[in-house]
């Protein structure tokens, strides 16, 4: 029997980026759902009619930005983390702890290269919102608007990587690949 190893570098970085990824999913969905400024603003006016007091719309949407910012502010922790954490996933490869997914490699299947390019587009469209995330904290405010055009776009790649891994995690797993799940998590499996 044959033992295949993901080593322990390897899955926490795996882990750790999928926490935040799942993290950073939450505050945008949040945002975009319950604490939208204009859902927030609604609560507040609701509130203040049954006591008779007014704010205008202008008021309402600056409280209720106020009152989601901390929610916002992981958005961006979590972002700095993650910009630390591809930082090391892709210094790794240069020290030979984990490989580089090269779709260039000769004698690839067709799967093989839509594996490898799948992740090297992924790598490229992570890189770019992580560095307009960079810039709309602190860079110029002349960028900002810009910057925050090109950022949004990144949860339509972030949620069709998220479907296209799971996908294939799962075809392997009950094809080709027994055992990818368990050792993605324990880092071993044994092989027949």
């Amino acid at each position: 029997m044959k033992q295949t190893k993901y080593s322990k570098v390897y899955r926490i970085i795996h882990w750790t980026i999928a926490i935040a990824f799942f993290l950073l999913l939450l505050t945008i969905f949040l945002r975009l759902t319950w604490l939208n400024k204009f859902n927030v603003a609604a609560i507040i006016q609701d509130y203040l009619s049954s006591t008779d007091q007014v704010l205008s719309q202008e008021q309402l949407i600056v409280l209720a930005k106020k009152i989601r910012q901390p929610m916002w502010d992981w958005h961006i922790y979590i972002g700095y983390v993650l910009v630390a954490l591809f930082s090391i996933r892709l210094i790794l490869p240069t020290l030979g702890q984990m490989k580089f997914q090269n779709p260039f490699t000769r004698n690839l299947t067709i799967k093989e290269k839509f594996q490898k390019w799948t992740y090297l587009i992924f790598y490229v469209c992570v890189l770019i919102s992580l560095v307009t995330g960079v810039i709309i904290e602190l860079g110029p405010k002349e960028t900002k608007k810009s910057m925050e055009e090109i950022h949004v776009l990144g949860i339509y790649y972030l949620l069709a990587f998220i479907g296209i891994h799971l996908a294939g995690v799962l075809m392997a797993e009950f094809t080709n690949q027994k055992g990818i799940v368990s050792r993605i998590i324990s880092g071993t499996k044994i092989e027949k």
